[in-house]
């Protein structure tokens, strides 16, 4: 796994400023359980309307099905770990910890984020039950868009600051995850408008530490 990151970021990387901005963003995903397709429908669809409120649009490629071959603009890869469904919930909220994280290796920040779906279920699951069963799958998608959006904005902004309020805080609440709308404040959505906010990356070794 660790040579198909390296030839992703690579890839990453092409030779002149003008073919970079012609080419895609890409966010490739893997998942330790394979995700309903609603839940994974909503996900993208949350990213997509939170991100692209902000001049940020991404194409959604599987990791499972890339060559490493890929050219793009600027990239991230996004792990899903546990059950991303909604399958045995409880009546009652668990506290988690870190419901998702940003790698970082010798204090730069790598396009690699972990979600961690056990937890954000657990985190909203007495909520979910209170809506109707046809649409649990959706509310829990757009949670864990949520939480993408999130770590997406530590890799784009490439910074570890967290805002006072909106998508960029450092901690949610059940209330954050499950409203209507939910959305980056003015500062955090600047820093993402910013253009080629990134330095080109060399592939990682190894990461010792997460935001």
């Amino acid at each position: 796994m660790k040579i198909l990151f390296s030839c992703l970021l690579l890839a990453a990387l092409p030779g002149l400023a003008e073919e970079r901005q012609e080419l895609p963003a890409i966010l490739y995903t893997t998942f330790e359980v394979s995700a309903p397709p609603a839940v994974q429908s909503a996900l993208e669809d949350e990213v997509d309307e939170i991100m692209g409120q902000l001049g940020r649009h991404y194409e959604w490629r599987s990791l499972k099905t890339t060559h490493g071959n890929e050219v793009s603009s600027e990239l991230a890869v996004l792990t899903f770990k546990g059950r991303c469904s909604v399958d045995f919930l409880q009546p009652k909220d668990i506290q988690p910890g870190a419901l998702g994280w940003t790698h970082v290796s010798d204090g730069i920040i790598l396009p690699f984020s972990d979600i961690d779906c056990d937890r954000i279920r657990g985190f909203v699951q007495k909520q979910l039950l209170r809506i109707p069963g046809t649409d649990r799958e959706a509310s829990f998608g757009r949670a864990l868009g949520r939480v993408v959006a999130h770590e997406l904005y530590h890799i784009f902004a490439n910074t570890a600051h967290h805002g006072a309020d909106g998508v960029g805080k450092s901690a949610y609440t059940v209330q954050d995850l499950m409203t209507d709308e939910f959305r980056f404040e003015e500062r955090e959505g600047n820093a993402l408008k910013a253009k080629d906010t990134r330095k080109p990356a060399a592939a990682p070794h190894s990461a010792n530490g997460a935001l």
